[in-house]
């Protein structure tokens, strides 16, 4: 049975765009492939696939602001990414884990585990959709606004920073979910600020500070595991 998700692949090298190109279309997906970062990016745009491998190093606009730019946008920040890199410094997948991609791939990688990794994140990208596709969260007294960036009190704005929103939201848009400080490590970077482990408390207690005595149990511990948000 032929699979009917579409793939584009954004990658400046022909021979290994060719080998993506040619396993995934072996296991029956429609795969469109893009040397150029600017022509991938408006590709995406246009059609919006179920799927996209990106190089991180491309001519020109470069793979970490193209996925930057795909989840600014409404229209294509739940697509999943999956980050196709040589580097092998940990802060590069940690950056690109932070601005959205759902998984990496480091090169050389075989045919067997790039058609493993796109089959997985394609598996998980609908529960991703249900869970993170959250414009406003509301519990009693609590209102979480994404279009607005703000959270509101009883009425009153908690005043939050960029980063506490971010971990707020995320935690929030996956309710009684637990994650450890590692997770929200790779996940919660804001404006390309990255949250180091010591500092990941600190925010949690300023975020539960801003809610107030009525709604700071709303972020729950689990003691040594990490932070999840009351049901």
């Amino acid at each position: 049975m032929k699979n009917k998700n579409s793939i584009i692949i954004v990658e400046d090298e022909a021979d290994i765009l060719d080998v993506i190109d040619y396993n995934l279309s072996r296991e029956g997906f429609k795969v469109s492939g893009y040397k150029d970062g600017e022509v991938g990016l408006s590709a995406i745009r246009e059609s919006h696939p179920d799927l996209i491998l990106l190089d991180l190093m491309l001519p020109g606009i470069d793979g970490l602001e193209i996925c930057k730019k795909l989840k600014e946008d409404p229209l294509t920040r739940n697509i999943p990414v999956i980050m196709i890199t040589a580097k092998t410094e940990e802060s590069d997948v940690i950056l690109g884990l932070g601005m959205g991609a759902d998984d990496y791939l480091s090169k050389p990688f075989s045919p067997k585990e790039l058609v493993a990794r796109v089959k997985a994140v394609l598996r998980r990208a609908p529960l991703k959709d249900l869970r993170e596709n959250k414009e406003l969260i509301e519990r009693e007294g609590f209102i979480l606004d994404v279009q607005m960036h703000d959270v509101r009190v009883d009425g009153e704005s908690a005043h939050l920073t960029a980063t506490e929103f971010r971990i707020l939201h995320f935690l929030a848009s996956h309710s009684g979910r637990v994650f450890s400080r590692d997770h929200l490590l790779s996940r919660v970077i804001g404006n390309g600020t990255i949250v180091i482990d010591r500092n990941v408390d600190v925010h949690i207690r300023s975020i539960r500070k801003k809610l107030g005595e009525n709604h700071r149990k709303l972020i729950e511990t689990v003691r040594g595991v990490g932070y999840r948000f009351k049901y």
